[in-house]
């Protein structure tokens, strides 16, 4: 009878590892998404300043 029990600990104890590890690489991937958001933003804004800053205008593309 205690083979069953220490056999159930250790799957429950797996199904909890994997469900935090799940867990932790979707926060991850959110995470991403986030800084990837703040980077385009911040470079959007550095191209409305320098279109700004040159007098060209706001629709210019500016990518090299």
């Amino acid at each position: 009878m205690q083979v069953s029990s220490t056999s159930n600990s250790a799957q429950s104890a797996g199904n909890a590892q994997t469900l935090s590890t799940d867990a932790m690489k979707k926060a991850m991937q959110v995470q991403e998404q986030q800084v990837m958001k703040v980077l385009d933003s911040a470079q959007q804004q550095s191209q409305q300043m320098t279109a700004q800053k040159t007098g060209m205008g706001g629709s210019l593309n500016i990518t090299a």
